[in-house]
């Protein structure tokens, strides 16, 4: 009798299915494995994995941190510490000493959070970089840092111990430094199209957050500028190296989803500070800062001079003179994981709506907000619907006429009832529409509990934070620093270069555009230009 006969499993018997599998040649190593295993649904649950060309197997082994292996130094300015540059300095190996050894000590009393943190860490490869330059406004953060580049603790444990770390007020000053080969932008958005441009022409390689810059004219320059050098360019959409979205790009690859006409992807926070008021405490206090440790006016650049406000400092990206909001804030992560999954190019059309009909304070940014772009000649359409008040979970879905997938930190494949693609193994029991028939990774592996807010959530869920790599947990903005040091070392092409970068930015602009002049725009692929 099998193991697993249940009542669920009676639609389709051993025979039934060792005949629906006839023309597997592998049918030997499904008989095998069952006799074995004595579990039908194990057999039955590889069979379609095998049959559609798709299998578990974890992805490759990520290096050791094997100082032979790691090439040169490579020295880095940082322009921009706050919060994304704190995390980028993390990224490249370096974490605040006291904050490493306080979550040490919680780790080692059995703190399962702390544990996942310090793991996912330790798992970084070392890269062999030393941070020689940090530039911010703010004397807290600049000190900060300069402690971590200073006296950081890398992923082996051992404390980095450089010397001489210099600060710098002003970020021309820092590209100037001749021994500074590549530097890492982390500046609010409305300062990373004339950084990039003046690193390039300063010969600096360049990591430059997301989103890349704020208008058609800069877009255009930044591009020209990064094109006609040698530099290696890599923009901060890390979704590429998320282990779920290679598995995604595979599926779509094989045609396991039939014919793909919709794709909805969404964004969902209800908190203030997912709404990007942020410059108040956990107690309603206000946050650091003043006209006397913030250069207010380096921090305003070339936009409009006003008075210090603490409020737009830390909440700036509510307001369309220093972003692009929800379009350069979340929607920019979406368009870039559906074109590494799809690479489905410029949208032929954008209409954008919605409103700011929750929170009140002052803010540019609409709080309800949706999108829908066509792709006429690629036959789909793509949806983007936001809220920032409602934490209702909604995935990111590519729906073909076969089957549904929806991916995030995991991955999972329901076929339609109706399925022509799939008809006959429906027919037969081998695969239930009503559940997930494949999912990636078989089990979850990635300790969303040990994140610590809901924005922080909110990016995990999305697959935004770790990945999952032979069964270590690894940073994915830790992956794609990785990989832009290694193509300085050596040569290669970034997984966001310029050419992706200039066409995840399209998007973005034409989604903003569309919002902010309340009318439907198109792209002009001939003049390359937004109309």
């Amino acid at each position: 009798m099998l193991e697993n006969d249940s009542s669920e499993n009676k639609k389709v018997s051993r025979r039934d299915l060792l005949k629906g599998l006839s023309t597997v040649p592998i049918l030997g190593v499904f008989a095998y494995d069952y006799w074995k295993k004595k579990s039908f649904e194990r057999l039955k649950d590889k069979a379609v994995h095998l049959n559609l060309g798709l299998s578990k197997d974890s992805p490759k082994v990520i290096s050791n941190n094997n100082e032979k292996s790691l090439g040169d130094v490579i020295k880095i300015g940082i322009i921009g510490v706050g919060g994304r540059g704190i995390a980028l300095l993390k990224a490249a190996g370096f974490v605040d000493p006291s904050e490493y050894n306080s979550l040490s000590k919680k780790a080692k009393s059995g703190d399962e959070s702390a544990k996942s943190r310090i793991a996912s860490y330790q798992n970084q490869t070392l890269l062999n970089v030393q941070i020689i330059g940090i530039c911010d406004v703010f004397d807290m953060r600049a000190e900060k840092a300069i402690t971590i580049a200073s006296n950081g603790i890398q992923p082996n444990s051992e404390p980095i111990n450089l010397k001489n770390v210099k600060r710098y007020l002003r970020y021309q000053d820092l590209l100037a430094n001749p021994e500074i080969d590549a530097v890492i932008i982390a500046t609010p958005d409305f300062h990373h199209a004339q950084m990039t441009i003046d690193a390039v022409n300063s010969g600096k390689h360049v990591y430059c957050e997301k989103a890349m810059t704020l208008t058609e004219d800069e877009l255009n320059k930044v591009y020209e500028t990064v094109k006609n050098s040698k530099i290696v360019f890599q923009l901060g959409h890390q979704n590429s190296k998320n282990e779920t979205f290679k598995k995604a790009k595979e599926i779509i690859d094989k045609n396991l989803l039939g014919k793909v006409t919709l794709v909805e992807t969404t964004t969902n926070r209800n908190s203030k500070e997912g709404a990007w008021i942020r410059h108040l405490d956990s107690s309603g206090k206000p946050k650091p800062g003043s006209p006397k440790t913030i250069d207010w006016d380096q921090w305003l650049g070339n936009t409009p001079k006003i008075p210090f406000s603490l409020e737009r400092y830390y909440g700036w990206a509510r307001w369309f003179s220093y972003d692009t909001g929800l379009a350069g804030q979340l929607f920019s992560h979406e368009v870039d994981a559906l074109n590494q999954i799809m690479g489905f190019g410029i949208p032929k059309s954008v209409t954008s709506s919605g409103g700011i009909y929750f929170f009140k304070e002052d803010r540019d940014m609409p709080d309800t907000f949706q999108s829908v772009l066509e792709f006429p000649d690629r036959q789909f359409t793509m949806l983007y619907s936001a809220s920032l008040a409602n934490s209702r979970s909604r995935g990111r879905v590519f729906m073909g006429h076969d089957a549904s997938m929806e991916v995030g930190g995991d991955l999972k494949l329901i076929a339609n009832d109706d399925s022509t693609q799939f008809k006959d193994k429906i027919s037969n029991g081998i695969i239930d529409p009503s559940k997930p028939f494949y999912t990636f990774p078989e089990i979850s592996k990635l300790k969303i509990d040990g994140v610590t807010s809901a924005t922080e959530k909110y990016y995990a869920e999305r697959g935004l934070i770790d990945t999952n790599i032979n069964g270590k947990n690894i940073d994915i903005t830790h992956l794609h620093v990785k990989e832009w040091i290694d193509v300085i070392r050596n040569g290669g092409k970034t997984g966001c270069d310029i050419e992706k970068a200039f066409i995840d930015t399209v998007s973005v602009l034409m989604v903003h555009k569309s919002y902010v002049e309340n009318r439907k725009v198109e792209w002009d692929p001939i003049n390359k230009k937004i109309i």
